[in-house]
């Protein structure tokens, strides 16, 4: 038996290595993080624009989506949710560029086990996810948006544990791509259509039955959901709530969603993470 199979035949020496890992690999990413400032607001780039262009453009045409809610005020949520999955998948980039820099193979020989380097790339990718939407509720009020303490305290758990699944997704795709070329193409495609298939723009029961099924299907979908609940609780089910058969979601179940998809994604990414070389 190697010194490196001994180790792990010790389950203390292992769950050491994996919280030495998550907090190496947590805190390094958060240092780069908050260090590089083109970065932090070149991430929030994408909300913006598409808050000026659907928001400010389509406000006019669409007016309100109930009688108490106007578009803006649906949209905006959404867009939380957006900011949410664009700095969460970074986890999924920065092991990639690990891996084409070097640096990746280096914590791989160090005393760390995979595990925890999957843990720290996702907790620093979560609070990233945290920093970059308490910068977008500083708009809020301009928007028109209601901003309470109870609001930012019932979104903070919410974005936690979406964006733990997130990064979970984006570590997955991390795992079998080797070059930051290659994860940008793919992260493209698998970023917009749940974009635009998670009920950012549109009411997902208020559409054909073909889109329809396909949005009730996205698991990201529940995550906008739950955070519009959180903005919008007095709101009808034309603005809130995923219809379901005759069932219509609450905070509660889109929660229990949001978490049961989280807990795999990042269960699969640790898997996966833990078999590559």
């Amino acid at each position: 038996m190697t010194a490196s199979e001994a180790r792990y035949e010790n389950p203390g020496v292992l769950r050491s290595e994996t919280v030495r890992g998550a907090w190496v690999v947590g805190y390094r990413e958060v240092l780069r993080f908050v260090s590089d400032r083109s970065r932090l607001l070149g991430s929030l780039f994408l909300p913006l624009m598409l808050l000026v262009i659907f928001g400010a453009g389509f406000s006019e045409l669409i007016g309100t989506v109930t009688a108490s809610v106007d578009y803006v005020q649906f949209l905006y949520p959404g867009i939380l949710a957006i900011t949410v999955l664009t700095s969460s998948l970074t986890a999924g980039v920065g092991i990639v560029a690990d891996r084409e820099y070097g640096f990746l193979r280096e914590i791989l020989v160090a005393p760390l086990s995979r595990t925890g380097i999957v843990l720290g790339k996702t907790a620093g990718a979560t609070l990233q996810a945290l920093l970059q939407t308490s910068l977008l509720l500083l708009l809020a009020p301009l928007l028109g948006v209601r901003l309470t303490p109870g609001i930012v305290l019932s979104l903070v758990p919410i974005i936690a544990i979406l964006s733990t699944g997130l990064a979970g997704l984006g570590i997955l795709l991390a795992s079998f791509i080797r070059s930051q070329q290659g994860f940008q193409l793919l992260g493209q495609l698998v970023i917009f259509p749940l974009i635009f298939l998670a009920g950012v723009f549109f009411p997902v029961n208020q559409v054909s039955s073909a889109v329809e099924a396909i949005s009730k299907l996205n698991p990201l979908t529940y995550g906008v959901d739950a955070v519009r609940h959180v903005f919008l609780p007095e709101a009808g089910t034309g603005a809130v709530g995923v219809t379901v058969g005759a069932y219509t979601t609450t905070l509660a179940i889109d929660l229990i969603v949001v978490s049961a998809m989280s807990a795999l994604l990042l269960g699969v990414a640790i898997w996966a993470f833990n078999r590559r070389d």
